[in-house]
């Protein structure tokens, strides 16, 4: 298992490729920015730099009060789910390593749900597009933050693609049935306001203007942080998600990704090229052979223990050569 870091110094001081981490003393808030390469997604390597970062914060009780995120790529805030491991696993049959994909993005949320009883605040800043997970990503944020040509959606279903597996969780609770139904059924994106208005957003500011907005929600909110955090642990008491409910739903999730067809997936394929080009990732010949090594990597975490996700028993794919035969 990965031995705990002790104090900021070693919480500040692990080496990422994918985030960015920046510390408030006086506020004693800890910002994760995200530039993920080659496509601002949430990717395996990605998911594993954001674990660490809390289980570090975990292991360091007390010493973060603020968790903040925000992305560092011009008009992105986050695509969702790594639309290209999806097709190379789909096309494998690979059930093993895209529920293991499902699960870490569980935990992932889980550790947001659960932030409350860590002592832990969360703020999200919004600045550009978020589909998707990307989407279901934020929900969980106790301070939404939206600047206002900021867009977002769950478009999944227009593309007659798996829907993400928190959106309705975290919808139906934020915002009730109806409001989730219609968001999620009919894929389309919405915007600043129309969030706001959907009480999925907490606070809209002009272009800009973000930066101050967390600034002046950490610091309202700091005097009585105690009493904020029992309140989030009441609500989250009066309008349960479980842990074992989002499991169901991967479950699902992953049965239904082997259902696509190849044309399903040569439009996930598409979509997947138009997010690099947007993003400024990577050249688009590449990507495949990232995501292979970003599988490789997680499965021999998995096996060998040296990670905070816990212990995952399956088979996956580790000879990604195996997939030429």
């Amino acid at each position: 298992m990965t031995v705990p870091l002790q104090g900021l110094p070693a919480l500040m001081g692990r080496p990422y490729k994918y985030i960015r981490l920046e510390w408030s003393s006086e506020l004693a808030a800890l910002r994760v920015r995200t530039c993920v390469k080659p496509i601002q997604c949430y990717s395996l390597a990605a998911m594993a730099e954001l674990q660490r970062v809390f289980s570090d914060i975990s292991d360091n009780e007390g010493l973060v009060k603020h968790f903040v995120m925000t992305s560092d790529v011009a008009g992105v805030f986050n695509f969702g789910g790594d639309l290209s491991l999806f097709v190379l696993l789909i096309r494998a049959r690979d059930l093993d390593s895209l529920r293991m994909y499902g699960r870490r993005c569980v935990d992932l949320v889980w550790w947001m749900e659960t932030a409350p009883l860590r002592g832990v605040h969360t703020t999200v800043l919004v600045q550009g597009d978020t589909l998707g997970g990307g989407l279901e990503s934020v929900m969980p944020f106790h301070k939404v933050i939206f600047e206002r040509s900021a867009q977002a959606g769950f478009p999944e279903v227009l593309f007659n693609l798996f829907p993400g597996m928190g959106a309705w969780h975290f919808t139906i609770r934020k915002a009730g049935f109806t409001v989730a139904n219609e968001m999620i059924l009919s894929g389309r994106l919405y915007t600043a306001e129309q969030l706001y208005r959907r009480s999925l957003v907490d606070l809209v500011v002009d272009d800009g203007e973000g930066e101050a907005a967390i600034e002046q929600v950490l610091r309202s909110v700091s005097p009585r942080l105690r009493g904020t955090l029992a309140a989030l642990q009441a609500r989250r008491f009066a309008t349960p998600i479980t842990y074992e409910s989002l499991m169901q739903v991967v479950d699902h999730w992953t049965e239904t990704a082997m259902t696509l067809t190849d044309r399903d997936l040569r439009l996930m394929e598409r979509l997947a090229r138009a997010q690099v080009r947007k993003a400024g990732g990577a050249d688009e010949g590449a990507v495949e052979e990232i995501k292979r090594l970003e599988l490789d990597t997680a499965w021999g975490e998995e096996r060998s223990g040296n990670t905070g996700w816990g212990d995952e028993i399956g088979t996956g794919v580790t000879a990604w050569g195996a997939l030429q035969n």
